[in-house]
């Protein structure tokens, strides 16, 4: 393909080449072509189908390779075949003559821009996918607007080859008309400048903005039609009003008060939801005790004598609460009326697209708000096991209530919360058994990444059980049985834990009644906006990401959509987007890896770095793990990176800002990091890409330099 590629390229530029050496670009001139008009219209009195075969092709022939005189042969079309025929040529010669030239540009261009700008092109092509057709026809629309370089850059992008082909039919043919319609006037003709008055551009740039237009006219009517049957208060009690109080609706909260917005949050359980209560803030503290717990176990390793320590599980267990009441004052009420925003302690529902009807203690309320976002989080997923519900299975909501610590735990899940859950029951003395349908824990990341962590998961004592399912949980004896390898095992516990992920949590918010659940595509786009502009969604109700970080960036979005959205509505780019898994070693990624590179058929290098090379990490005994980073062939721009090891979830933020402004492994490479830190390792990522792309000539010139130097 590579070398098909350089052919075709050789050959198209050879041909250019000649083009302009023979001076064939004489006969494509006003002049050429009223000097040459007799002979060539006895041309087409004497040999009609040869003239009009032979035009089309020089037709195609000159828009395929982009070289200058379409304008001309367009006049003369309508010069030797009036304006009906000459019309009918000319646009199909064009359009097939710039399908050509997008062809070829797809094949040489497309595949090496998509590979040096994936994350740009991404949300290039998600736009053309979108509304793609629409922007081509404003192009197509204004002549101002070079035809060649249409051809030559929207290839570029995904817009399919058909709809280039019957937009640009479409959207050519005004001006097409125009050309031809002056060819037939040729004697009269004394510049191309002549043909497109000033009045005339103008007329086709409005033109070329009316696809836009329509496009904006059909979302008017579209939300039309939506709101038909609700009517609309003629004044809103709010300009917003958000519904869930955990990160998200926090976040869209302060962002419409820092905006001078009149906004009130209703929450009907506690405040900071799922993050502060169940989830980051707990599952971090119960990470802390049983790392500690661990460190001490490893005492002789860095020469101490300890004695061997044990776990007293209540007292993990209330640090683990007073953890969380340290916390709650960010996300309590008194802090955000503090911020100006009425809090309502209640349930929510919507009764229309603008009135929210809530019920709390003080009885039932209705509100009205110009906007509205749902921020209601999500709930654990559970799965229809036969006989689960015989038993008092613990879920990520409710393994905080525990008082004593299991004896044996199964963990039904090898995502990051079963698997962080998994390690620190084992480290505090609990059996565990993991049980993941997968052949790999972390579905996301690649097999060295989730290779290491069960190896550290086995060390710490859990028993894996991949490429394994649970078929029936046994109530009376406590077993729960599973499948894999050909064969069904029995497991016992006295406590069941159910990982596998989480579901939006959307019922009781009248959805069903606004005829919002179902949605084909999704709840909302990308703009967080559902079928009604007015409503907004984001946070885990929301997805595609459910982390609180990307809670709080969707939150941002929305909020700034639903208040300033009539003027400017922004979407959400979820290009760089880092996570991670807080077990021992952690683990995290931002961007690409190789599973998803290969996937998408991306050519990459990969540099790898082991912990065992960061001097911090020796020094630390933390050797376990890697760094690796994707880059293109040749270039050290970040494609993605994985870090399995010791601070990974801190350590990604250097390459995710790195991503998120174009900064290359040369930059990093170039900034001074202090030493001995973990942070280094960045560094030295870097630095041994540099060596791998030290060109051998220099370097060997240099040598010889250097040598020279000694005398």
């Amino acid at each position: 393909m590579k070398h098909a590629r350089l052919i075709l390229a050789a050959s198209m530029l050879l041909g250019v080449l000649l083009f302009f050496a023979f001076g064939l670009q004489r006969y494509f001139s006003l002049e050429a072509l009223k000097a040459q008009y007799g002979d060539l219209a006895g041309f087409r009195s004497t040999q009609p189908w040869a003239a009009a075969g032979l035009y089309v092709l020089i037709y195609i022939l000159v828009t395929g390779l982009s070289l200058p005189g379409a304008a001309v042969l367009t006049l003369a079309g309508g010069a030797l075949f009036g304006l009906l025929w000459g019309t009918v040529i000319v646009s199909f010669a064009s359009t097939i003559g710039a399908t050509l030239a997008f062809l070829l540009a797809r094949f040489l261009f497309r595949d090496w821009v998509k590979n040096r700008f994936p994350r740009q092109f991404a949300a290039v092509d998600a736009g053309i996918v979108r509304d793609g057709a629409f922007y081509l026809l404003a192009l197509r629309l204004v002549p101002a607007v070079p035809f060649f370089l249409v051809n030559l850059l929207v290839p570029l992008t995904a817009l399919p080859a058909r709809t280039f082909f019957w937009v640009s039919q479409v959207g050519m043919l005004p001006g097409t008309l125009v050309y031809v319609n002056a060819g037939t006037q040729l004697g009269k003709l004394d510049s191309l400048s002549g043909v497109l008055s000033p009045g005339l551009l103008a007329s086709f740039t409005l033109l070329g903005v009316f696809p836009l237009l329509a496009r904006r006219l059909l979302d008017l009517l579209k939300a039309r039609r939506a709101y038909a049957p609700w009517p609309k208060p003629k004044r809103f009690d709010r300009n917003l009003l958000v519904i869930g109080a955990g990160s998200a609706g926090l976040v869209a909260s302060n962002v419409a008060a820092s905006l001078g917005a009149k906004v009130t949050l209703v929450e009907e359980d506690r405040m900071g939801g799922d993050c502060l209560n169940t989830g980051c803030v707990p599952s971090k503290a119960l990470i802390r005790s049983s790392r500690v717990l661990s460190l001490a176990r490893r005492g002789a390793e860095f020469g101490l004598d300890v004695a061997e320590p044990r776990a007293d599980f209540p007292r993990i267990m209330a640090r683990l609460r007073q953890v969380i009441a340290q916390i709650a004052p960010n996300d309590s009420v008194e802090r955000y009326k503090g911020l100006g925003v009425e809090v309502i302690q209640g349930r929510a529902r919507l009764v229309s697209p603008w009135e929210v009807a809530i019920v709390s203690e003080a009885g039932e309320r209705h509100l009205t708000a110009r906007s509205i976002v749902i921020a209601t989080g999500a709930r654990p997923r559970v799965p229809d096991i036969p006989g689960l519900d015989a038993v008092a299975y613990l879920t990520t909501d409710t393994v905080w209530n525990l008082e004593a610590l299991p004896e044996h735990l199964v963990v039904l899940g090898g995502g990051p919360v079963g698997c962080e859950l998994a390690q620190c029951f084992a480290r505090l003395g609990s059996r565990v058994t993991l049980v993941e349908t997968l052949p790999q824990l972390l579905a996301r990341e690649d097999a060295d990444v989730a290779d290491g962590l069960a190896k550290a998961l086995r060390g710490d004592g859990v028993d894996l059980r991949l490429g394994h399912r649970a078929v029936a949980v046994e109530g009376e004896g406590k077993r729960v049985v599973i499948e894999g390898d050909g064969e069904q095992v029995s497991v016992p516990f006295d406590h069941l834990l159910v990982a596998l992920g989480r579901e939006p949590r959307l019922e009781g918010l009248g959805l069903e009644e606004l005829g919002l659940l179902g949605e084909e595509g999704g709840l909302c786009d990308e703009r967080m906006q559902t079928r009604f502009p007015n409503i907004y969604v984001c946070g885990d109700a929301a997805g595609p990401f459910q982390f609180t970080h990307v809670a709080g960036h969707q939150a941002w979005h929305a909020a700034f959509n639903a208040l300033l959205g009539d003027w400017w509505k922004l979407r959400v780019d979820y290009g760089v987007i880092p996570w991670a898994t807080f077990c021992d070693p952690e683990v995290a990624r931002v961007g690409l890896n190789e599973r998803e590179a290969k996937s998408k058929g991306l050519a990459y290098e990969l540099t790898c770095l082991p912990m065992l090379d960061v001097d911090r990490a020796v020094a630390e005994g933390e050797t376990q793990g890697f760094i690796k980073v994707l880059t293109p062939p040749g270039s050290d721009r970040i494609l993605g990176a994985s870090i399995v090891g010791p601070r990974a979830g801190d350590l990604i933020t250097e390459f995710t800002l790195a991503m998120r402004h174009g900064l290359g492994l040369r930059k990093l490479l170039a900034t001074i990091h202090v030493y001995p830190s973990y942070a280094g390792a960045v560094q030295q990522v870097a630095a041994q890409w540099r060596r791998a792309h030290t060109p051998g000539a220099a370097r060997r010139w240099l040598e010889r330099y250097l040598q020279g130097r000694l005398g």
